[in-house]
């Protein structure tokens, strides 16, 4: 007889039936157990400069191997990787690489300048599995890992994994409840996953700079000197947004990025611009 079963790994904690899938499209019941569908499973693969993660304070001038697969567990709609983050597993055509085979590839890429793994344009989360096994592997082959993320993670996963991953770029969509909700998130989890991770590994933050989600001034300020009570060495990313996916909205305003920027200066050492 099966059975509904629990995903535990985010927020969402989504309640699927045998053979239901999760909100993120990348896990599902399988008798009454909740497996992921993409493990070892890519579709995005490339040798990246360390500062397209963006990571500016993380081993800079170096390229680290990049790969992303299907699925994510917000639903952003700016979302500016929907082709691969709202896509399910029959899609697109996938890339296999187990946890082993991938750390092969990168090691071979040293000779391009690789220092290591970083799981990213896609949500990575969702494939959790796959980046505790690689980035275990990863580690004791001597590379760096890097996850590019959103964050939703529950805290007993993410301790799981925080002793195997170098460095963070989280993605803090905004700075308000009502505006995580809208997208699908959980605010306070997303900033725990910052604290966590801030604790044992480089974080850096990004904010995408949105028309009526995340350009407020004062709720700017607020997450700047929340990042600044972590750190006041913790990089923050400003990236200016374009419509994509079902938004339509104008392009961010330079001039308000020129005063977000300011505004966070006052509690940041290093505030960048992106997408500029």
């Amino acid at each position: 007889m099966s059975s509904a079963a629990v995903c535990g790994l985010c927020p969402r904690k989504c309640k699927l039936n045998e053979g239901a899938l999760g909100f993120c499209r990348a896990r599902k019941n399988v008798g009454g157990k909740v497996i992921s569908l993409s493990y070892g499973k890519l579709l995005s693969i490339a040798l990246d400069p360390i500062e397209k993660k963006p990571l500016n304070r993380f081993k800079p001038g170096t390229g680290i191997l990049s790969v992303g697969t299907f699925g994510c567990n917000m639903h952003c709609y700016f979302c500016q990787n929907h082709e691969i983050a709202r896509a399910g597993e029959s899609d697109h055509k996938t890339y296999e690489f187990s946890p082993t085979e991938l750390t092969e590839l990168a090691v071979k890429e040293k000779i391009r300048g690789n220092i290591g793994i970083a799981f990213t344009y896609n949500e990575p989360l969702v494939g959790f599995e796959y980046v505790l096994d690689t980035s275990i592997k990863a580690k004791q082959a001597g590379l760096e890992t890097v996850l590019v993320t959103n964050g939703q993670i529950n805290e007993s996963c993410l301790r799981e994994l925080l002793p195997h991953i170098s460095a963070w770029n989280i993605d803090l969509k905004c700075f308000n409840e009502e505006g995580y909700r809208k997208l699908g998130g959980d605010l306070n989890t997303t900033l725990r996953t910052i604290e966590l991770a801030s604790e044992v590994s480089h974080v850096e933050v990004t904010t995408l700079v949105v028309p009526g989600i995340s350009d407020n001034l004062e709720e700017l300020e607020a997450e700047a000197i929340f990042l600044s009570e972590l750190s006041k060495d913790m990089p923050l990313h400003l990236s200016r947004y374009f419509p994509r996916y079902l938004c339509k909205e104008k392009p961010t305003d330079l001039k308000l990025l020129s005063e977000m920027k300011k505004i966070a200066e006052e509690h940041l050492k290093f505030v960048y611009l992106g997408n500029v």
